[in-house]
């Protein structure tokens, strides 16, 4: 389970996540990192099944591919709401067009996510549309995590230092949120690249030098570095002793 305050349901029953697509290497990963998390999970391969099977499980957030054979994951949302099922529903698809990030969260959908994706950027927007529709909630509210004077905050994605407001890319971001989750613990590139980038990212392990040297640039040039290599094995965030 990750480091990140635990969520439950208002009664202290676990979370339940229904996961949509018709890929089904893509919802055992899901399942095993939203398992990961503490929660309740089920599956779905189609959307006419993923309509069955959220009546009878009454998920508190549900995953949905978009493309799917029989009935799309709009037609799927679509007919939760006419039944008045307000379920958050955090979108996957593969297409990155502006236009169609509209168009699904002007269906009803809560969130997006493009594929390739990184599951744990899938399992942040889920814990903020779960805590942001008081379906779930947490020992602790704080989304805020914290590394001596740098504050990451999961839900907005603001990020600062010592007062002073830090710019990242969605990458930076989820690097440095790794990171932090994982604050003095050393991590190494292939935990980082599977993580961060996606569950088939076929890169070298170079491009982690590279991000990890842009958040240094936007990060340990604002006080002490926080960010360190250990060499050999990877890397960590620590405070100054």
């Amino acid at each position: 389970m990750s480091t990140a305050t635990a969520l439950t349901r208002p009664d202290g029953s676990p979370v339940r996540v229904l996961a949509v697509d018709d890929e089904q290497m893509l919802t055992d990963l899901l399942s095993m990192a939203l398992r990961m998390e503490g929660w309740e999970v089920r599956t779905a391969s189609s959307g006419l099944e993923a309509l069955n099977v959220a009546r009878e499980f009454a998920p508190d957030a549900i995953v949905l591919d978009v493309m799917m054979p029989d009935l799309d994951g709009m037609g799927v949302l679509r007919r939760l709401r006419e039944a008045g099922n307000m379920v958050p529903v955090l979108f996957l698809t593969a297409k990155d067009a502006v236009g169609d990030r509209v168009a699904g969260l002007t269906a009803g959908g809560d969130d997006y996510v493009t594929k390739p994706f990184s599951l744990e950027e899938v399992v942040a927007r889920l814990r903020a549309l779960m805590r942001r529709s008081g379906t779930a909630m947490s020992a602790e509210a704080d989304p805020v995590l914290r590394v001596a004077d740098l504050s990451l905050n999961e839900d907005s994605h603001e990020v600062e230092r010592a007062g002073t407001s830090i710019e990242l890319t969605a990458t930076e971001f989820e690097l440095l949120r790794f990171l932090m989750r994982n604050q003095r613990r050393v991590v190494s590139k292939a935990q980082i690249l599977d993580r961060v980038w996606n569950y088939d990212f076929g890169g070298r392990s170079s491009v982690v030098e590279l991000y990890i040297s842009y958040l240094r640039k936007k990060i340990d040039t604002l006080g002490e570095p926080l960010i360190h290599t250990i060499r050999g094995v990877g890397y960590m965030i620590k405070a100054p002793q």
